[in-house]
């Protein structure tokens, strides 16, 4: 099982800093100018949910998802099943785990491993809805 948790706050600048100096450590910025273009760039878009849209935790949440579907992919990638998860009690996971006092907030659940040769499931045919009905092309 693995947990997606969301940070519960973006007034502190210093977690961006961090990222910003692991990125720098990482190879990332071949210039000084590519390192404090990335900062800037990067802030337009934290003070826009800030300030502006007022909706940072929402905001960090949707980041989330953005993992989450990485780590989806990833794991088929590798022959690795996954489902996602959201039925749980994100207060008590933040309890038992103590995430609330490390600035984090549970958001989703992946469970990774392999299925059961007897698992009725994955013999039955996929459902889906048309294309057409959930995505639109521009």
């Amino acid at each position: 099982m693995v947990g997606l948790d969301a940070r519960t706050s973006l007034n502190d600048d210093a977690h961006l800093a961090a990222v910003i100096s692991q990125e720098e450590q990482d190879g990332r910025f071949f210039t000084v100018q590519a390192r404090a273009a990335q900062s800037r760039g990067r802030m337009i878009y934290v003070n826009m949910h800030r300030y502006d849209l007022k909706d940072t935790q929402a905001w960090m949440e949707k980041q989330i998802y953005l993992a989450l579907g990485t780590l989806l992919l990833g794991a088929a990638a590798l022959g690795i099943d996954a489902t996602p998860i959201e039925g749980f009690d994100p207060k008590v996971l933040n309890e038992e785990l103590g995430l609330r006092e490390r600035g984090l907030t549970s958001v989703v659940l992946a469970a990774l491993g392999y299925r059961g040769a007897k698992d009725f499931n994955a013999c039955l045919p996929k459902s889906r809805l048309e294309a057409e009905s959930v995505i639109t092309e521009l």
